[in-house]
């Protein structure tokens, strides 16, 4: 019988496969790769959410992760960033984000 659960209640099932993932990235050269950012990249990049998915199917997932996509993940993140840091600084400084 094959179950049928949301990815993330599948989460602490597969860490040990997360964990895998992320020493195959430190191996690669991406030694700041963690577990928690390869969940995140697939929940936003290949799930586009929590989908019903079955066993199998996260794992396959995690293990099919490219470096592509991971970067892809950490870039958009990276600018996402750094729209919240300019705010901050604009807060602070009383100026516009426009002016710095």
């Amino acid at each position: 019988m094959e179950i049928l659960q949301k990815a993330s209640e599948w989460k602490e099932m597969v860490d040990p496969a997360l964990e895998s993932k992320a020493g195959e990235f430190h191996l690669m050269g991406y030694e700041k790769a963690t577990s928690e950012d390869i969940w995140n990249c697939l929940v936003q990049k290949v799930w586009k959410g929590d989908p019903e998915l079955r066993l199998y199917e996260v794992v396959g997932d995690i293990f099919h992760l490219g470096t592509n996509t991971y970067l892809s993940y950490l870039t958009v993140n990276a600018y996402k960033d750094d729209d919240g840091l300019m705010a901050s600084i604009a807060a602070v400084t009383g100026s516009e984000s426009d002016n710095i």
